[in-house]
């Protein structure tokens, strides 16, 4: 597979893109960049549980559009001068977690130059697909100073 992301993007960095917004409220830690793919835990506590105690489908989708908008910045080019923000999002809840780390593993569908659309598979930590969402994101270009 092509790598569409930029080299030596650090995960540290894209972990203090989290700080003071909803990502830290969530627990949301990036764990991997691939070829094609990007990858960010959460865990299922009660920040991200409803009150049924399982993991929240708000959390997911949480979840699914911070890896999606994060992976639509990062294959722009700056010579592009637009950033990307998302424009649809759906997903389906397919099974319940009640504790531990859900991983979510974002890859493009498709990179156009107003939209990008992305799927995002979140799986529990044996592996099994919990929910799986797709976000489409628009290009927008940046304004000139």
């Amino acid at each position: 597979m092509e790598n569409i992301f930029p080299e030596g993007i650090d995960l540290e960095v894209l972990n203090k893109m989290t700080l003071g917004n909803m990502g830290e409220n969530l627990g949301i830690r990036f764990t991997e960049i691939g070829h094609g793919h990007l990858s960010a835990s959460m865990p299922v506590d009660s920040r991200t549980k409803q009150p049924y105690g399982l993991l929240h489908g708000g959390a997911s989708v949480a979840l699914a559009e911070t890896l999606a908008s994060v992976a639509a910045n990062l294959v722009l080019k700056p010579e592009d001068n637009a950033y990307a923000v998302g424009l649809e999002i759906n997903a389906n809840h397919i099974k319940s977690v009640t504790g531990g780390l859900v991983i979510g593993t974002c890859k493009a569908l498709q990179l156009g130059k107003k939209i990008s659309v992305w799927e995002v598979r979140i799986c529990n930590e044996a592996g099994t697909l919990v929910c799986i969402s797709r976000m489409t994101a628009a290009i927008l270009n940046r304004k000139s100073a």
